[in-house]
């Protein structure tokens, strides 16, 4: 019978605390955006709607590009006509930030609530793991952001949106960091 030699646990040791590192600094990276965030909320507002614009020009552009791949008219005419719209999105939420940054805050709100959403049912599936409780907490938290978005909008759309990215970007580095840790407090235990 020929047996099958240990694997070497060195490299698998050195991929664990590889990981560890990545994900401790996008948590302090999370947490440092949050506070950046918080200091300017005006800016931060309105540089995530411009950045939000890009992103919508590029998926257009995408959609163009893929028109000439559909070989049935009709596919191509809906690639072309949904093209057309994330681009002249992407190009108003560009040129126009300000007036953009209200439209958005309704955006921002439904993705606080589907976050918040997801983020507790994936608690109550990990919930018999050590740390999972901290995510029920940045659910609980994006949940309650939602809900501020909701009843301040439109009168403070100028702040709410970077004070609100902030604080989400905060809690969301620091539930990342507290999980991370743990993760690793059980692995090297």
């Amino acid at each position: 019978m020929s047996s099958i030699p240990n694997a070497d646990p060195a490299p698998l040791a050195t991929a664990v605390r590889h990981a560890f590192g990545w994900s401790i600094a996008m948590a302090v990276l999370l947490v440092l955006a949050g506070m950046a965030a918080l200091i300017v909320p005006f800016v931060s507002g309105i540089a995530l709607t411009i950045t939000i614009g890009w992103f919508f020009c590029v998926a257009g552009i995408f959609h163009f590009l893929f028109a000439w791949k559909v070989h049935f008219t009709s596919g191509i005419f809906w690639e072309l006509l949904i093209g057309f719209l994330y681009v002249f999105s992407g190009l108003y939420l560009i040129f126009h930030p300000i007036a953009g940054l209200a439209s958005l805050t309704l955006f921002l709100a439904a993705y606080f609530l589907f976050k918040g959403i997801v983020e507790i049912i994936q608690f109550f599936q990990l919930q018999p793991r050590h740390g999972s409780w901290w995510l029920l907490f940045d659910g609980i938290i994006s949940l309650l952001l939602a809900v501020l978005i909701w009843k301040s909008w439109p009168s403070s759309t100028v702040w709410v949106v970077g004070t609100l990215v902030g604080i989400s970007l905060l809690f969301t580095g620091f539930s990342r960091l507290m999980l991370t840790l743990t993760a690793k407090r059980i692995l090297t235990a």
